[in-house]
């Protein structure tokens, strides 16, 4: 499947590129680790449509983790 010449693979890896570039930019920290997640489960979903990418896998996946923990575990 393609949408302007790019395939859907492709779309989900510059989604979650441009999510985690967007991230950084934020002042707001817990806003930052949502949309860091949201990247990294991109990231993730990107790695298995490269027919299991493992190196983006493990490490988007090990991201999400470390974020939802300070987000759910760690709340002030």
């Amino acid at each position: 499947m393609e949408l302007l010449g790019v395939s859907l693979t492709e779309w989900v890896g510059y989604a979650a590129m441009a999510a985690l570039l967007i991230s950084f930019m934020m002042k707001d920290v817990r806003m930052l680790r949502i949309v860091n997640s949201i990247g990294c489960i991109l990231f993730v979903i990107y790695g298995f449509m490269l027919q299991t990418s493992w190196p983006i896998i493990i490490s988007n996946a090990a991201i999400v983790f470390i974020n939802l923990y300070y987000l759910v575990l760690k709340k002030k």
